[in-house]
């Protein structure tokens, strides 16, 4: 049975840290900045931590892990 092969866009979209989880960036940053207030675009700017846990199965898989 051959390798599965990293899903290269999803890899550079995605980190799985040293414990496992899985950091993405938020949604909703890249434009339409104006009418979001100030607070909501400076907790975009923070990566994100996935907690659904059969997502995060699927991700691994697809990133090879």
């Amino acid at each position: 049975m051959p390798k599965m092969k990293t899903h290269k866009g999803l890899a550079k979209r995605l980190k799985v840290t040293a414990k496992g989880k899985v950091k993405h960036r938020r949604a909703g940053k890249s434009h339409l900045m104006s009418s979001k207030t100030p607070k909501r675009r400076r907790h975009l700017r923070l990566p994100a931590v996935l907690d659904n846990k059969p997502m995060i199965k699927r991700l691994k898989i697809k990133l090879g892990q």
